[in-house]
């Protein structure tokens, strides 16, 4: 099975039955991994920063050497349902969009706390106080940066180092997502929070591209979705989570706010419909990066 047919063959899956059971998901041992880890971090803010290194490299070692492994499986057909199953573990491009869509139909329906509820499955910030416009910019800035996490930059490390590549993005990303933050993990997520910043600096580029390129075909404003990606990138803290969020603020032509964090676009609040424009501009920009990707193994070969 050649590589670009694994892909396909793993994206059809996702889109056709979203996540596997907890229990069988890969991820899922990521995370209890770097959990376990976590538990055994020394106090001292030194020891605990050199042993934030472990953290963040043992997770995606073990991925990557899994990974190879898979690759490796007799017969043909069983290394082909592996690859398939743990591939698709490495993003989530229909979980991420029916979150969007279950915030927006929360919303369209005025139930705040549902609405607030269903957002914490995009986001990482409190959303108890959040109001119907926060959570709507909330959940089409989550839309937007996860457009390169959970799907470009999978699909670019297995274009560039097959699935233990993609594995290995999985892993470091899993770990930033747990402990890259300030406060009780400063210093033990330093490391994971760094390396997935590396790990991203193509990617979130690639995806502020394809949501510029996606707004021409939604015929949302991709001018202005590249202007403001070039003029407001860096209002983020992150090196790489400004360029897709202001590309999709300047497409949808809304503001994009997070307290005193950043705010990127215009001076319009996003409303519950903009949350459905976001998922199609979403959808699309995955789908041009799917194709010039896969495509990319037939010119290589030509």
């Amino acid at each position: 099975m050649s590589a670009a047919a694994a892909w396909s063959i793993a994206l059809g899956v996702d889109l056709a039955f979203g996540e596997p059971p907890a229990r069988l998901h890969p991820v899922v041992g990521m995370g209890r991994l770097v959990s376990g880890l976590e538990r055994l971090a020394p106090a001292d803010p030194a020891r605990a920063t050199s042993f934030g290194v472990l953290l963040a490299l043992a997770p995606a070692t073990f991925a990557a050497l899994a990974g190879v492994a898979i690759g490796r499986l007799r017969p043909g057909p069983l290394r082909a349902l592996a690859t398939a199953w743990t591939l698709k573990s490495s993003f989530a491009l229909r979980a991420l969009l029916a979150a969007g869509r279950r915030v927006e139909r929360a919303l369209l329906a005025d139930d705040l706390a549902t609405a607030r509820r269903e957002c914490v499955a995009l986001v990482s910030r409190p959303t108890s106080d959040l109001s119907a416009q926060e959570i709507a910019s909330a959940a089409i800035e989550s839309l937007a940066e996860n457009l390169c996490d959970s799907y470009v930059a999978p699909l670019v490390f297995y274009r560039v180092a097959g699935l233990p590549g993609a594995l290995a993005y999985r892993a470091v990303n899993t770990a930033d997502a747990m402990v890259g933050y300030h406060g009780r993990y400063e210093h033990v997520g330093k490391a994971a929070a760094r390396l997935d910043d590396l790990l991203n600096l193509l990617p979130a580029r690639l995806s502020a591209a394809a949501l510029v390129a996606g707004a021409a075909i939604t015929r949302d404003a991709a001018t202005r979705a590249g202007r403001v990606a070039v003029r407001e990138h860096a209002r983020a803290a992150s090196p790489n989570a400004g360029w897709p969020m202001a590309a999709a603020a300047g497409a949808l032509g809304v503001r994009l706010a997070k307290g005193d964090h950043y705010a990127f676009g215009g001076d319009r609040d996003p409303r519950p419909a903009d949350i459905a424009r976001a998922r199609r501009l979403v959808a699309v920009a995955a789908a041009l990066v799917t194709v010039g990707v896969l495509a990319s193994y037939r010119w290589v070969r030509s």
